[in-house]
């Protein structure tokens, strides 16, 4: 009996391995793709989301813009045509989240330096005070990539339209002073088709993992 299970030993060896390959196989096409989804203005909480936008249920945007980044110049829906992006809102003077919030979009510069399909794009929610200068000042300290990452400023009004009724990232509308809108924490991932596909809470490192892991479901989505 000895002898007979030595002699197909080899047999049974190479056997073994070839059936958990095609297991191994099998289950990878059997299991569903992740996917991430599309967020839409009423999957959204209200307290977030622009009254003139919460009965949209699909076909969600972000609108087109014009603004001005830290080295003077014109950022639009251009500079990021066929791009996957990470969204948030921040203002320089801010000294509660806004430092980790920047420190942590700093670490997905640098976790996808390389990667030319994800930028990044931070909008000032106090315009007025966050001029080009001031932008250029607060990049140089923080580390900004200019080829990867955008801060920008510009029309007020504009910029708060795009917080509420685009990205549905803040709490007011900015219809009182310099420092009226209570924006959130929230990175918003958009893609290539200008469509939000998460949110993220930009002072949590866990979240900034999940994010880098959703942006490679993004990518393999477009292939």
């Amino acid at each position: 009996m000895l002898q007979f299970f030595a002699k197909y030993k080899f047999f049974g060896i190479v056997l073994f391995v070839l059936s958990a390959i095609i297991i191994s196989i099998i289950y990878s096409i059997l299991k569903p793709k992740r996917t991430l989804p599309v967020y839409e203005p009423e999957m959204v909480s209200t307290e977030l989301v622009d009254s003139t936008v919460q009965y949209i249920r699909k076909y969600h945007k972000i609108a087109d813009f014009k603004l001005i980044n830290q080295n003077g110049e014109e950022i639009t829906q251009e500079n990021y045509k066929d791009k996957i992006y990470v969204a948030d809102f921040f203002f320089t003077t801010c000294q509660t989240i806004c430092p980790i919030m920047t420190d942590h979009m700093k670490d997905i510069q640098e976790r996808l330096r390389d990667d030319n399909q994800v930028l990044l794009l931070s909008h000032s929610v106090t315009p007025t005070i966050d001029s080009v200068a001031r932008l250029k000042k607060y990049a140089i300290e923080k580390g900004v990539d200019d080829a990867k990452w955008n801060l920008v400023t510009g029309d007020k009004r504009q910029i708060y339209d795009l917080a509420r009724k685009s990205y549905l990232a803040a709490k007011s509308n900015g219809d009182g002073g310099p420092y009226d809108m209570v924006h959130t924490e929230n990175f918003v991932l958009v893609d290539k088709k200008k469509r939000i596909r998460g949110f993220y809470d930009g002072t949590n490192p866990e979240d900034i993992d999940k994010l880098i892991e959703d942006i490679e479901v993004l990518k393999k989505e477009d292939k």
